[in-house]
């Protein structure tokens, strides 16, 4: 009878190992889909979005039209754009503009990058000195405003926080800005503004 007890202790004590075994797992688990499912916890090339950096216009508000001012309608100047509470160790920023609206895909109106760590705010149509840009879906280098063919369109501006100053060509498009990137964001901001035709 001691015997038997034994062997069904053993099996317990087995039992209950494994049991915490499969229940780390499943926390495990758990923990990576609520990572994955949380808002803002990863963006394009998995940059963390910050909640301290802020970009932000007095030209619009996020969500809000953007004046034609600076759209294909207007003069074509790029907003001025606000920046706030970059985190520490910030050596310069890269900004993407683009409409995933687009009917041929994501169209990239604007890409910038060693815009200097000391920026607080960027000018009306020209950006601060030593920053540079790249080439935008137009093949052209600089800012192309909103020229939606028709419908409301939603233009991202993205705010990345970098650690170290970017060694790019000017005919550096998108594509190769998110590459030269990886591995140096320190946080991500968005302004979102619309235009419609």
């Amino acid at each position: 009878m001691r015997k038997y007890r034994g062997r069904l202790a053993g099996r317990s004590r087995r039992d209950d190992i494994v049991g915490m075994g499969s229940s780390r797992f499943v926390a495990v688990v758990a923990l990576a889909w609520l990572a994955a499912a949380l808002p803002g916890a990863a963006g394009e090339g998995d940059q963390a979005m910050s909640s301290e950096l802020a970009i932000s216009s007095p030209a619009f508000t996020d969500g809000q039209p953007i004046p034609a001012k600076f759209t294909a309608d207007g003069a074509n100047l790029s907003p001025a754009l606000v920046i706030a509470k970059p985190p520490p160790g910030t050596a310069c920023y890269a900004l993407i503009v683009d409409d995933p609206d687009a009917p041929m895909g994501t169209w990239v109106h604007w890409v910038a990058w060693n815009i200097p760590a000391g920026t607080t705010a960027i000018p009306e149509g020209r950006l601060p000195t030593g920053s540079m840009e790249g080439r935008n879906s137009w093949g052209r280098t600089g800012y192309g405003g909103p020229s939606p063919p028709s419908g409301t369109h939603h233009y991202h501006f993205k705010l990345y926080a970098l650690d170290r100053t970017l060694e790019l060509p000017r005919t550096a498009d998108k594509a190769a800005l998110i590459d030269a990137m990886e591995g140096r964001v320190l946080a991500r901001a968005q302004l979102t503004g619309t235009y419609r035709r």
